[in-house]
């Protein structure tokens, strides 16, 4: 007995001694630290340049190494800025007067109408009715999820739209390992078609805002189509063949009778409100992809086209509820990043660590473009493993890689292209994405975070390589 305690206690010295250990997030503060105190004692920086790099880096640790609220955080460090830099107040703001503000206010409330107005609930039935097994199945869940990334900008938005659909699914489905399946596979595929549209995520909006205020460029909504949804469309199929590889035996097996999708979902014809919501998209869909032609931007047509589902009387939902639908969380954080990347920018930031960047490449031998490509395709891709929020990625990684792109020669909108579409791919762990978490943390139907990791093995250089291939094939014979 009295060896037993001792061997116990030993074993409980020795975790108290391993939990003493520098960790990662200790790590992370110690680095972080050593780079404040570099610029603090560097000569040739400007006072404010100073104030907007160091609140800048500690921004970005309490992103990353706490769980304060990520607009929390943002806000504060805007705020900070201005009573210690003297900025202008304007700072603040005008922050909540850029485009992308009001085009996520206006994509929300449209989202919230598609799923108010029944159309969410028919294409469940479809979905399920055309089904014969689980294989199936999941085809028709990815082929319904192309259509949601053209108008909500949001991973999480997507997911959390879906969230009904899959829930009534799953619980038609007979076996846990299918439910497991499924419950993977619709976030999966959320990402993957992510890089589809400029509207596929905040941070594609982030990044264009970036790109227009430091080089004057910018990618239209008819070229990133044109580039993205092709790539979309055949990652999203080689993720679902992936899935038909690892669960094959699970997949052949039908998932539910059809006699109970009879039972729970009644057969009725398309309402006024649904297709009411079919022409107002199409629309709305029309106007973003002729852009070039009519000369009003994104935003203007998104909040119009919010506007018109709000109508009373004739709109799809009410005022109170399209409010209700905006996730204002994401809004002030959005309004309140932006505002801090173009301060790195106004002051002199940017440029400062661009000459530093450019000393520091031009001691070693050059390297090609295809390096320099795949580098940076390989840092976007890996960058959720680090900064897990899929804005804050933007955010963060945006400037210096526009910045690094300029330095090199290299073309900023397609360097940045590249970096959106790899900054999509978030697969390795749950907390990679909010899309990943909405299904991993739900009650009746989850899948392990085991799974997720083996797929990511096979999924994350599939991407790379493909992302490499489409560079120097079909985006390079189309302008990129």
């Amino acid at each position: 007995m009295k060896s037993n305690r001792l061997l116990e206690t030993k074993q409980q010295s020795t975790k108290t001694y391993l939990t003493k250990l520098p960790n990662v997030t200790q790590i992370i503060v110690i680095l972080l630290s050593f780079v404040c105190s570099f610029i603090v004692f560097t000569d040739n920086i400007a006072y404010d340049v100073k104030v907007s790099m160091i609140v800048f880096i500690i921004t970005l640790a309490l992103w990353v190494c706490t769980k304060l609220p990520a607009a929390y955080v943002a806000l504060g460090a805007l705020l900070l800025l201005i009573l210690l830099n003297g900025a202008n107040t304007d700072v603040l703001y005008s922050s909540f007067s850029s485009e992308i503000i009001w085009l996520m206010i206006g994509a929300f409330i449209i989202g919230e109408a598609f799923s108010s107005s029944g159309l969410s609930l028919r294409m469940t039935r479809v979905i399920i009715h055309k089904a014969k097994n689980t294989n199936q199945l999941l085809l028709y869940l990815m082929l319904s999820l192309f259509p949601l990334a053209i108008f909500i900008p949001s991973t999480s938005g997507r997911a959390v739209l879906m969230l009904p659909i899959v829930r009534e699914i799953a619980n038609l489905v007979k076996n846990k390992q299918q439910r497991e399946i499924i419950a993977l596979f619709v976030p999966v595929i959320i990402l993957m078609t992510t890089s589809s549209t400029l509207l596929g995520a905040g941070s594609h909006l982030i990044g264009i805002e970036i790109l227009e205020k430091t080089t004057g460029d910018s990618i239209s909504y008819i070229n990133w189509l044109i580039w993205g949804l092709p790539f979309a469309f055949i990652i999203s199929f080689i993720t679902y063949f992936v899935f038909k590889l690892f669960f094959s035996k699970e997949l052949t097996a039908a998932p539910f009778e059809a006699s109970n999708v009879n039972n729970i979902f009644e057969v009725k014809p398309v309402s006024k409100k649904e297709k009411q919501t079919l022409i107002l998209l199409t629309v709305l869909i029309l106007l973003w992809l002729t852009e070039a032609l009519h000369g009003y931007e994104i935003g203007l047509i998104t909040i119009v086209g919010a506007f018109v589902f709000m109508l009373p009387k004739y709109g799809v939902i009410t005022w109170k509820k399209g409010l209700q639908a905006v996730s204002w969380n994401l809004i002030l954080f959005v309004a309140a990043a932006t505002a801090l990347g173009k301060n790195l920018v106004e002051t002199g930031a940017v440029s400062w660590i661009e000459q530093e960047v450019f000393k520091l490449i031009g001691a070693f031998p050059p390297i090609p473009a295809w390096g320099l490509v795949s580098l940076i395709i390989l840092i976007a891709i890996t960058s959720h493993i680090y900064i897990t929020s899929h804005t804050t990625r933007a955010v963060v990684m945006v400037p210096g890689i526009l910045m690094l792109s300029m330095t090199l020669n290299l073309e900023p909108s397609s360097m940045l292209f590249l970096s959106l579409v790899g900054m999509n791919y978030c697969l390795t762990f749950p907390v990679s994405s909010k899309a990943l978490l909405v299904y991993y943390e739900h009650d009746t139907m989850s899948y392990r975070a085991n799974i997720l990791l083996k797929l990511n093995m096979f999924l994350m250089p599939i991407y790379f390589i493909l992302m490499i291939l489409f560079y120097f094939t079909y985006w390079n014979w189309t302008g990129l």
